[in-house]
């Protein structure tokens, strides 16, 4: 485990919470898990260093954790379109398709033109069995500019 210094105000903490974004960087998840942990536990109302350990958890695949802390940014910073897209991506991964879509609707009412929202939440619908709609999410996504898209349409029939 590696030390992690004391730190006693926001930017110390926030000079700590980039050593564990440079650990995240070099694949080094759970060294970077620690160092957010003690973020967290000093200063928490470091938002942050939540969305920070979410991404190394989800980097090491364990997708209920990353929804803990994505939840938690949300219930910080309601209108945080990244922490939405991330958790419902989460979810997607979990199998847990209707609080993904939820998450992808809620992304899409922050910002009605984000290509990504609309690419999710076609795989989100698309496990949810409603394959039009999951085609028209990505034509959308696809007209916003996603270079993926095409191929999505044309490997899922739409």
């Amino acid at each position: 485990m590696m030390s992690i210094a004391v730190f006693t105000n926001a930017q110390d903490a926030t000079a700590i919470i980039n050593k564990g974004i440079n650990l995240n960087n070099q694949g080094k998840y759970d060294d970077a898990i620690n160092i957010f942990t003690q973020v967290i536990k000093d200063n928490p109302d470091l938002t942050n260093a939540y969305l920070q350990r979410a991404f190394s958890y989800v980097m090491l695949k364990d997708y209920e954790k990353a929804v803990r802390d994505y939840t938690e940014v949300i219930k910080r910073e309601p209108e945080n379109k990244f922490a939405y897209l991330s958790r419902g991506s989460a979810y997607n991964k979990l199998k847990k398709y209707q609080q993904a879509l939820n998450d992808f609707d809620k992304v899409l009412e922050l910002d009605p033109e984000d290509q990504e929202g609309y690419n999710n939440r076609g795989w989100a619908k698309k496990f949810l069995g409603n394959k039009k709609d999951a085609c028209k999410d990505w034509k959308k996504s696809k007209k916003l500019g996603n270079k993926e898209a095409k191929i999505i349409l044309k490997n899922n029939g739409c």
